[in-house]
């Protein structure tokens, strides 16, 4: 009895049905793709098959109402040649895009925060907390004009 995923891979039973079911979703994503009209194909993917129904990812909520609305036609379409579709069930996945990074946006400081944290930063005892209060003042951008 295997004790870990990697065990449970490594028999050839295990390893089968994985793969086996790897490739039918391959499958069902390509159909997918083709039975989708060109904005669509590529905002929406198969995440599983299971129990006859179809999981579909898509990227917005826009992009998942417009599946629902096709289902019926998808359903029959991705039955052709293999898996049998009693059912399609749509969720809305935002593609996130690793390598992809949001620009921080740096907010001013008022002249009135500027000088309610240099008091609080001389008030405070030598230490960790006022050390960090003096960094954040030397780094922080200031509005223009005060």
């Amino acid at each position: 009895m295997p004790t870990t995923p990697e065990d449970f891979l490594d028999t050839a039973e295990g390893a089968g049905k994985v793969m086996a079911h790897a490739r039918l979703l391959l499958k069902l994503t390509r159909r997918l793709r083709n039975a989708l009209p060109e904005p669509l194909d590529s905002a929406a993917q198969v995440a599983n098959f299971k129990s006859g129904r179809i999981v579909i990812h898509a990227e917005n909520g826009a992009v998942a109402a417009k599946i629902r609305q096709m289902s019926q036609r998808l359903c029959s379409e991705l039955s052709v040649e293999g898996a049998k579709c009693n059912g399609i069930d749509v969720k809305v996945q935002p593609q996130v895009i690793p390598w992809q990074s949001s620009a921080s946006n740096r907010k001013p400081l008022s002249a009135t925060a500027i000088s309610l944290l240099t008091q609080t930063a001389s008030d405070l005892p030598q230490g960790a907390l006022r050390s960090a209060l003096e960094a954040l003042l030397t780094r922080a951008d200031r509005r223009p004009g005060e």
